[in-house]
């Protein structure tokens, strides 16, 4: 007999699986709430990357910078998400803080796409996307490690002689 087709999902399909199925998990106290996820890089590869995505050339003025930014309390449905928006070019700065640069309807397909995940289930989740410009990125400070944001945006120029 013929192995059956497999059959893709989209994100929104998958949440719903998950619910018509039963497997929403109940909360658990004192559960790590991101243990299911993928690990983060290191701070200073995920500064690279950062830079890589505002320094690149914009290829036409249909291009935007954004970043997408959430507070979901299910794992499945965190984990999903997260797969989601890295599937779609999103680059992880922290657990649940992404940054990208697309073309505007890649922007609107994900806000939609997220739209309808959230009104799928039960929920007091908050999703945030939030456009940024690249001079926002260039002045952006980070607290809590010593590093100089500045200087790896507008390295210094040095005259040897």
């Amino acid at each position: 007999m013929a192995r059956p087709r497999k059959v893709t999902y989209n994100l929104k399909e998958k949440l719903e699986k998950l619910q018509d199925a039963g497997l929403t998990p109940p909360k658990q106290e004192g559960v790590n709430p991101a243990s299911d996820e993928q690990p983060l890089l290191t701070l200073n590869e995920r500064i690279r990357d950062i830079l890589q995505l505002v320094r690149q050339p914009t290829e036409n003025s249909y291009d935007m910078t954004y970043l997408v930014m959430y507070d979901i309390e299910d794992n499945r449905v965190r984990t999903h998400i997260a797969k989601y928006l890295l599937s779609k070019g999103c680059i992880r700065i922290q657990k649940s803080v992404y940054m990208a640069r697309t073309h505007q309807k890649v922007f609107t397909e994900i806000n939609d796409t997220l739209k309808d995940v959230q009104a799928a289930y039960d929920n007091h989740d908050s999703i945030l996307l939030v456009p940024i410009q690249s001079s926002t990125v260039s002045s952006m400070k980070i607290i809590g490690k010593d590093i100089q944001v500045q200087s790896l945006i507008d390295p210094p120029n040095t005259l040897f002689y």
